[in-house]
């Protein structure tokens, strides 16, 4: 009989990972779980650094894991900060048609919303001053079960309630899966043995799944989200985002009051120069290159290069921003928006260019890679780490049973 370390190993300390080590520990009780973060703490990247909505559901489509996951989610996730005392408030928040071409996509928005179960309620231009005096539009929606928390809280308080050994500043740089297990050795020369590993790590999930063994079939494009704090927060009541285009997965440049109170404008979508590219100046020269290799990359920009060009313009001009921010906000001004810290999302594209729209989990021997899970991947990571806990967990009893065959 082999030693094991653990029964299953987790790369990833941000939200997801984290929330599968928790749903293991409720689910299994006595399963022991390693996490393994190459940061010096948890939430550092995709979690620590997005606008901390805690997102309805209203934008995805009906039956898919991301419509079910972020419904339950959010419901969920409002509980969870309740039970732990986690800043958070359920704020509701408009959806805003600012041009007559939209206002076919907001009515589609409002049916996708009944069908997923949300509460939505239509506005007319006089409504919407009721909820926002500064906001102008020609029709909105008002969504009520959208709110805003702390992810960077709820990520620490799951790895401490999950009773699993987390290790910060330990980066997975080989895996070895065999027949009897899985055997992880990191950066500082630890080596982990496991019965199970669970990919979680986000903006590096497919480099891990292939130091796995496996050909995730897909590539991680990182686009930069930049951010700005409003220097003029009573502008603002909530929460207001635009109508978002429905070839993208991006919601479009929106206005956030945060828990601490302060306001958040973006962010954009750009391609980032590296994996954490929160910046231009932030260039992975191998990373860049594995990005420009990868055919999808290319098929973007071929088919939505118009897209692209604004966001690009958007980042490259204050005044360009702030214009797509006055469609919704006219009296904000340059002057109003500061410089905040940037995201990356950690976007999966299929070779062909496709921008892959929903949660995406796939299973190997030993292993459960979880490979799409940019927002609202926070809203609905309860959801999420029950459900890659179950598929985990199915795999060791499915290992046991074949075990005690004769």
């Amino acid at each position: 009989m082999r030693g094991f370390d653990c029964d299953v190993l987790v790369i990833g300390g941000g939200i997801v990972g984290l929330s599968t080590a928790y749903a293991l520990n409720g689910a299994a009780p006595g399963t022991r779980v390693t996490v393994l973060e190459k940061e010096a703490g948890p939430a550092r990247h995709q979690t620590g650094r997005n606008s901390g909505v805690i997102h309805s559901g209203i934008y995805y489509r009906p039956g898919s894991l991301k419509a079910r996951f972020a419904v339950r989610g959010a419901a969920e996730m409002v509980k969870f900060c309740a039970e732990y005392g986690i800043d958070h408030q359920v704020t509701g928040k408009l959806i805003v048609a600012t041009g007559r071409d939209e206002l076919p996509r907001l009515h589609a928005l409002v049916q996708r919303g009944r069908e997923n179960g949300i509460p939505v309620r239509e506005l007319g231009p006089a409504q919407i001053g009721e909820y926002e005096p500064e906001v102008r539009g020609l029709a909105a929606i008002h969504v009520g079960t959208t709110g805003i928390c702390d992810y960077r809280a709820v990520a620490a308080q799951l790895g401490r309630a999950a009773g699993a050994d987390v290790r910060y500043g330990e980066e997975a740089e080989a895996i070895d899966r065999r027949p009897w297990g899985v055997a992880v050795r990191t950066a500082s020369g630890t080596v982990v043995r496991a019965r199970a590993l669970v990919n979680c790590a986000g903006l590096h999930c497919d480099r891990v799944a292939r130091l796995a063994g496996d050909d995730p079939k897909m590539r991680i494009v990182p686009f930069r989200g930049e951010y700005y704090d409003l220097a003029r927060p009573g502008l603002v009541r909530g929460l207001v985002y635009p109508v978002p285009d429905p070839a993208f997965p991006f919601l479009g440049v929106h206005l956030t009051r945060g828990v601490d109170g302060g306001v958040h404008v973006g962010p954009n979508a750009v391609p980032a120069l590296a994996r954490e590219g929160y910046g231009w100046s932030v260039v992975n020269p191998a990373e860049l290159a594995a990005t420009l290799r990868w055919p999808g990359s290319w098929r973007i920009a071929r088919r939505h290069w118009r897209y692209g060009a604004g966001e690009l313009h958007r980042s490259l001009s204050k005044r360009a921003f702030t214009e797509a921010v006055r469609r919704l906000l006219p009296a904000v001004t340059e002057d109003d928006l500061r410089p905040a810290p940037a995201g990356v999302r950690a976007q999966a594209v299929l070779r062909d260019g496709t921008l892959v729209d929903d949660f995406l989990i796939r299973e190997a021997p030993r292993t459960v890679h979880v490979l799409n899970a940019p927002s609202p991947a926070a809203t609905a990571s309860l959801p999420i780490g029950r459900e890659v806990a179950r598929r985990v967990l199915a795999a060791l009893a499915g290992e046991i049973t074949a075990g005690a065959r004769p």
